[in-house]
């Protein structure tokens, strides 16, 4: 396969044309209970769609960037917040259990050279901030950006539709 130069236009149309959704219906059942799961308020809905948006950040996913950027707009969230999610670790705009949610998704999702992916060190200083029942929401909302990973990195839905009709 070609590498596409940097210059070249991207396409503005999802590269599979019919909806996963259409042709594997029980993927609605699926996504639904993800989004129960992690919406049972252990863990505020910003903190979540913070750590989802650095999940589609690392993966370089512009579908799940826009995704969930629009996600924490329509919540209110500041520009500032917003953009600071890339840099984090130095900015001051966010709280201790935020940091926490957000070095547990960049552990789970980058390799480490020091062996575990989370350290018991880690482990240790999310659980200071998040009750059991909250930090198994977290493990859940990790996954659950996860699970839409392939269908955005492999369908390629266009980015910036709406979350119900990125194949319209």
């Amino acid at each position: 396969m070609e590498a596409r130069a940097i210059t070249a236009e991207v396409p503005a149309a999802p590269r599979m044309a019919v909806d996963p959704l259409e042709l594997v219906p029980e993927l609605a059942e699926v996504s639904a209970a993800l989004f129960k799961a992690t919406g049972n308020r252990s863990v505020p809905r910003t903190t979540i769609s913070l750590l989802q948006l650095r999940a589609g950040q690392i993966v370089g996913n512009t579908y799940l960037t826009v995704l969930h950027t629009g996600f924490l707009r329509k919540a209110g969230e500041s520009e500032e917040r917003i953009t600071a999610v890339a840099s984090w670790q130095d900015a001051p705009c966010f709280t201790a259990a935020e940091r926490a949610a957000l070095a547990l998704v960049e552990a789970v999702l980058q390799p480490s050279a020091h062996g575990e992916r989370v350290s018991d060190e880690l482990y240790a200083q999310v659980a200071e901030h998040y009750e059991p029942k909250a930090l198994a929401t977290l493990m859940i909302a990790i996954g659950q950006v996860n699970f839409f990973v392939p269908i955005a990195l492999i369908a390629k839905p266009v980015p910036g539709r709406s979350f119900n009709a990125p194949w319209n």
